[in-house]
């Protein structure tokens, strides 16, 4: 059975935010095209995992003779995204396994989101197709908005529980 693939090319906002208050906050992965919306539950350390390696894939793409790409080295001031998640929040799935990749070809971070595998089919037919996800949430952004997500996520993610020191 095909896969159902929630695609993002070129989408016009993707985030982390959350719902709850803090120490017991839902976290979501959230990307959106013209009036449509997608939403995956994510977990606050795959979240912030995932910032990390989104500014790591710049930074290194960054030191690339030339900068062919031109990766900014700070989020740009106009794709700085402060506003809450776009309502009403419905989570096609919690995220299990996140792919990261770069693509060259179109000058794009990717971000495939997977469902948590429940081991509850029983009735595979065949080993391929028990491999095969049954979902896959993925979502291509230019350079400039991956170093927006990476920050805003960061700071997503610190904002939960009050710091000292």
């Amino acid at each position: 059975m095909a896969a159902i693939v929630y695609r993002y090319d070129w989408p016009d906002r993707v985030v982390v935010g959350t719902i709850g208050p803090p120490g017991s906050r839902a976290f979501y992965l959230q990307a959106r095209l013209g009036p449509r919306v997608t939403s995956v539950l994510i977990e606050k350390e795959q979240s912030a995992l995932l910032a990390a390696k989104i500014d790591e894939i710049l930074d290194a793409l960054m030191t690339t003779d030339g900068n062919p790409s031109s990766v900014p080295a700070t989020s740009p001031p106009e794709l700085v995204d402060a506003e809450p998640l776009d309502q009403p929040v419905e989570p096609e799935f919690r995220t299990g396994a996140i792919g990261l990749g770069w693509d060259p070809t179109t000058t794009q971070i990717v971000i495939e989101a997977y469902p948590i595998d429940e081991g509850d089919e029983s009735d595979a037919d065949s080993d391929s197709d028990a491999l095969e996800p049954r979902e896959i949430f993925e979502i291509r952004m230019p350079v400039g908005t991956a170093r927006a997500f990476a920050k805003r996520t960061f700071d997503i993610v610190r904002a939960g529980r009050g710091t000292t020191g």
